[in-house]
């Protein structure tokens, strides 16, 4: 609609520019108001409708936890494809989608449909979400979730039994930690985790930049906690947690979320009550669960320790004890889970990336630069590149050799060497790294052990909480009282202040509705406008200043109490010198761990398949970088296919096989390499053993002149000097399949080579599809490579050390 002050064109520019301007402000304003009466009433509909999950996909509960021999408050449901993505295949992978309890309701993990249960439907892949409902079960405990988890995995496992592997299991945030003990006390239920802004090291952290970490010092522990379960009447109110998150950026809380949507407001309605749908939506915990959180998790920092335990006592959680490939996503924009708290755990846990591979633990992480924790699930950036680059290469983490990794996501061009092996707009590879890399994010970590302190203040005035100030609160509270506390919280409070509710808001709604139907907005380019945003600008800054100045002093009354040498020693501790900040693996553990695998394997390096033999030789070209690409790999499935190799070998065969032959090499380079011969005993497979990898490392670009050093030494080990490549590998012996065992027995003679099916067409994949492609050494277990080289690493790749 034009402007009111068109209609009088001999009014001075300046002033019709002003009319303009405060024609729009004052319809900003009106419509702003009903955004927020809006909001209103979503909050009221959504807790009297029961607070359902903010999915966007239909869904059925199909195991609920309440009725469990142990319930709990946690349901599983299974996610209906809608329309436009392709019919769900149970024989491919299952996702399941733990949301965070941290506060809200679920279903931040679906909230979008370019969401994590989004890209996962998309690529037919069934789909679960273990959701929660907002009162918690009498006695509900931390327990009681994990074995109700348990149990929902063990469901998804019964509906899946011909699946390609067990569960990609997706933990957000507080999920993270709850899926990281569940998989270490159960990890036959679990296929590879993915743990997004998930803290599992909480008092790790940069000074001046990570300011949540004190709030429990600067508290004086977890009593705080209890007493706001006591308030409750045995409940605690999720919107504490909100609190928290709010103030730790003030600016944005009550400032840009607020002035974004008053400043677009016409645009900016329908995703802010969407968004606060959520947000808003206000879930309890019973006290129990908080108090086992602030006091084992937030306060105690014990569950990278090992020092978390069943109830019982018979189990302790040993994150070691997970065997299924650990993806963390984790973000130098997140706030609430920065990047030193997401992995810090590995270097509490582990010395050396050797340590790692010797307890068989495969770990990679991707570090984003910008996003914030939210962003980390409902960024449709984030789920269209991160999200969808792990769903597309999880085949290809599961088989990932024991280690330290860094996946990183590249985008392709027209001109990417081997594009026809890449399943989507982006290419995925992992680089090694070590745990020095990991304690690298960090500034150090010598300000941990003022933390030790406040665990141990935190423990005293616990004590002293619980002995004379709880008993009387509880026999105080009531329902009715903790009910008042909730509608006072301000999280509530503001959300029933504008809405229906209120009288005095009764004429916004019509009002807005005379506004929509005369809405006149200013044009960009009004001198007022840039006015305004500047005004805007400022007030944010300035509220940036004071979160900044807050942070600084709250920091440094932390440390001159913490630190302090007198409260360490009347706490009983150690002076920090004397003190180790975390206990690892003993050494003779180690040593005794190493020295098992190795007499285990000791017969394999002359013993085994010839495909065996053909990743043995791929993979000792390849660990002088150790870069894992997944064209390489992607081209190894494709001649899986095309022989019928796939149907022979199971995905966790392919494992093992890539695991052991990877295990030699980086024990004993001279020795595996001697040993191929054995592996290899005819002409035919050893020259197509060689063609082969040499066509697979070529995929991600020119091969180094390093990999054409250990190629040549592969040749002569071989006996292929001098022998040209050919353009075309004949077909493939068709020896046994040899799925090793751990220990094998020394293997028979392999069966006389038998071409499979030259006349065999390749589908219409024009690049680099020979026919040494297409008919491998058909003969064994197609194992993917262990380590595919990429054509750029971050840094020089020296030897490997043995693992």
């Amino acid at each position: 609609m034009p402007s009111q002050s068109a209609a009088f064109p001999f009014i001075p520019t300046p002033i019709r520019q002003a009319l303009d301007y405060w024609t729009d402000a004052w319809q900003r304003g009106v419509l702003f108001l009903d955004a927020l009466r809006e909001r209103g009433n979503v909050y009221l509909e959504h807790a009297r409708s029961g607070k359902p999950p903010v999915l966007v996909f239909d869904y059925e509960i199909i195991v609920d936890g309440r009725t469990l021999a142990r319930p709990a408050n946690y349901a599983l449901a299974a996610i209906k494809a809608p329309d436009g993505c392709p019919a769900t295949d149970p024989k491919k992978r299952p996702f399941v989608v733990i949301d965070p309890r941290a506060g809200h309701g679920p279903g931040i993990g679906g909230f979008k449909m370019d969401s994590e249960i989004g890209i996962a439907l998309q690529q037919g892949h069934p789909c679960y979400f273990v959701m929660f409902f907002p009162q918690p079960v009498p006695g509900q405990t931390i327990e009681s979730v994990a074995r109700a988890e348990a149990a929902f995995l063990d469901k998804v496992n019964a509906l899946h039994p011909e699946a390609a592997g067990k569960p990609f299991v997706i933990g957000n945030c507080q999920g993270g930690w709850a899926l990281a003990m569940l998989a270490a006390a159960r990890p036959e239920l679990v296929g590879p985790l993915l743990l997004a802004g998930s803290p599992l090291s909480y008092w790790a952290g940069e000074r001046g930049k990570n300011p949540m970490r004190y709030a429990g010092g600067l508290l004086g522990g977890t009593w705080g906690a209890s007493f706001a379960g006591d308030l409750g009447h045995g409940t605690f109110d999720g919107a504490y947690l909100v609190n928290n998150f709010e103030q730790l950026d003030p600016a944005n809380t009550y400032w840009k979320k607020l002035y974004h949507l008053y400043a677009a407001v016409d645009s900016e309605r329908e995703r802010f009550l969407e968004f606060e749908r959520w947000w808003g939506g206000h879930y309890l915990l019973n006290k129990a669960e908080m108090e086992w959180i602030t006091q084992n998790l937030f306060v105690g920092n014990r569950l990278s320790a090992g020092e978390v335990s069943t109830e019982d006592g018979a189990l302790r959680v040993d994150l070691r004890n997970i065997r299924s490939p650990i993806v963390v996503f984790a973000s130098w924009g997140d706030n609430i889970t920065p990047p030193q708290q997401a992995l810090g755990w590995i270097a509490d846990l582990y010395d050396s990336v050797a340590d790692i591979r010797v307890n068989e633990q495969t770990i990679v992480y991707c570090l984003h630069e910008k996003v914030g924790h939210l962003g980390i699930f409902v960024s449709a950036g984030v789920a269209n590149k991160e999200h969808s680059e792990f769903a597309s290469a999880l085949d290809l983490i599961d088989v990932l050799p024991p280690g330290l990794y860094e996946a990183v996501i590249e985008d392709t061009h027209p001109e990417t060497p081997g594009l026809e092996y890449v399943a989507g707009r982006y290419v995925i590879r992992f680089e090694p790294r070590d745990v020095a890399d990991i304690l690298a994010l960090d500034d150090g970590r010598d300000d941990e052990r003022a933390f030790e302190v406040v665990r141990r203040v935190s423990e005293i005035n616990q004590s002293v909480y619980d002995a004379f100030v709880s008993p009387w609160l509880r026999a105080l509270s009531s329902d009715a009282s903790a009910a008042l506390w909730r509608n006072l919280n301000p999280a509530r409070f503001e959300r029933a202040f504008f809405s229906d509710l209120n009288p005095a808001l009764a004429a916004i709604k019509p009002l807005a509705e005379q506004v929509r139907a005369r809405r006149a907005p200013v044009a960009p380019d009004n001198p007022l406008w840039a006015v305004q945003e500047a005004v805007s600008a400022n007030v944010a800054a300035l509220l940036d200043r004071y979160r900044d100045a807050r942070d600084a002093a709250q920091e440094a009354l932390f440390f001159s109490i913490y630190e302090s040498p007198w409260l360490a020693a009347a706490v009983g501790l150690k002076p920090a010198a004397e003190r180790a900040l975390k206990s690892r693996e003993h050494g003779w553990e180690r040593a005794e761990r190493l020295r098992l695998q190795r007499a285990a394997l000791a017969a394999c390096y002359e013993h085994g398949s010839p495909l065996a033999g053909f990743l043995r030789l791929l993979i000792y070209v390849a660990i002088g970088t150790g870069v894992v690409d997944e064209r390489p790999f992607n081209g190894i499935r494709r001649v899986m296919r095309d022989t019928g190799l796939d149907a022979k070998l199971t995905l966790a065969e392919l494992k093992e096989i890539i695991k052991r032959q990877t295990f030699l090499v980086r024990e004993d380079e001279e020795r595996a390499l001697a040993g191929l011969p054995a592996l290899l005993p005819e002409a035919h497979q050893r020259r197509q053993a060689l063609e082969l990898a040499r066509e697979l490392l070529a995929l991600p670009g020119k091969i180094s002149d390093e990999k054409e050093g250990r190629l040549a030494r592969v040749a002569a080990v071989l006996g292929l000097d001098g022998i040209a490549p050919t353009a075309a590998a004949e077909s493939v012996a068709s020896a046994p399949t040899d799925a090793q065992p751990a220990v094998p027995a020394p293997a028979p003679a392999p069966a006389p080579a038998k071409a499979i099916a030259p006349e065999k067409t390749e589908p219409a994949k024009p690049r680099r599809r020979s026919s040494k492609t297409a008919a491998p050494l058909a003969s064994t277990e197609v194992p993917a490579p262990a380590a595919k080289p990429a054509p750029r690493t971050r840094r020089a790749a020296p030897k490997p050390p043995k693992a």
